[in-house]
């Protein structure tokens, strides 16, 4: 009787190929010349550069998902204000923007932006003021420098889809003030959210008809004449002028679909 023992591996039998394991996949002759994976894991050479591959980048993001939904859960119903950078303290659109977080927060909804100057801060502002939740959504850029002073819940984000996707999942509905291309990012992306039934329920206001009248004369103009929308799309958008206009379309919007 043979010992098991005594039996060659087929790796080991004359002419046969050399063979390898990575996990479950079986390496055969050239294949097969590969460091082992806990080699990888173990070289101190290169130390830092697998943390630039997109492997390492996927479990970044995915912690940057995990982070914003473990945070934002229990947040409650919320609307997301956007709005410029670069609106000046003391200026129309700014005491416009302070003036909706604080009328936000008086129909008990919680105040979310980018987290940033500007319009941004000054919803921020209006809402802490006014006892409310003031979230900051932050992100990685050259010319922005950290969260607002009047930011009481922020997370800071590398990715834009990521922070994007938290912007839309909790909240309720958009305020868009007059912005730049970031704004006009925000607001095209919840208007296709919207129309493609992604959102069901979405109301989106914009404030200052002198700003948006142009882009919406585009629209109605160019999009809708060249039938690249549909009539029914141009419903996606109120357009007002007042922040106490901006908080009564976003209530009614939402009473209106949902008897919120």
């Amino acid at each position: 009787m043979t010992n098991q023992q005594d039996v060659p591996l087929p790796s080991q039998l004359p002419g046969a190929p050399k063979i390898r394991f990575k996990g479950p996949v079986e390496l055969r002759r050239g294949q097969a010349d590969i460091p082992q994976a806990d080699q990888y894991l173990l070289d101190t050479k290169d130390r830092a550069e697998f943390t630039h591959t997109d492997p390492w980048r996927v479990l970044r993001i995915q912690s940057e998902f995990v982070e914003g939904f473990g945070t934002l859960a229990d947040l409650g119903p919320a609307i997301s204000v956007f709005g410029s950078a670069r609106t000046k303290s003391g200026s129309k659109h700014y005491a416009i923007a302070e003036e909706i977080g604080r009328l936000l927060v008086r129909q008990n909804f919680a105040v979310i932006t980018g987290g940033g100057p500007g319009s941004m801060e000054a919803a921020n502002k209006g809402a802490s003021e006014a006892g409310g939740v003031s979230v900051g959504l932050g992100i990685e850029l050259p010319f922005e420098q950290g969260l607002n002073n009047w930011v009481d819940l922020g997370i800071n984000f590398r990715y834009f889809f990521a922070r994007k996707t938290m912007f839309v999942k909790y909240a309720q509905g958009f305020i868009v003030l007059p912005g730049g291309l970031g704004t006009m990012d925000e607001l095209f992306e919840a208007m296709v959210l919207v129309q493609t039934k992604k959102v069901t329920t979405f109301p989106i206001v914009l404030v200052g008809t002198a700003f948006w009248s142009p882009l919406i004369d585009w629209i109605r103009n160019t999009l809708l004449a060249e039938a690249m929308i549909a009539e029914v799309d141009l419903d996606l958008i109120n357009v007002v002028d007042t922040a106490e206009e901006a908080v009564q379309q976003i209530v009614s919007g939402l009473s209106a679909r949902t008897g919120f």
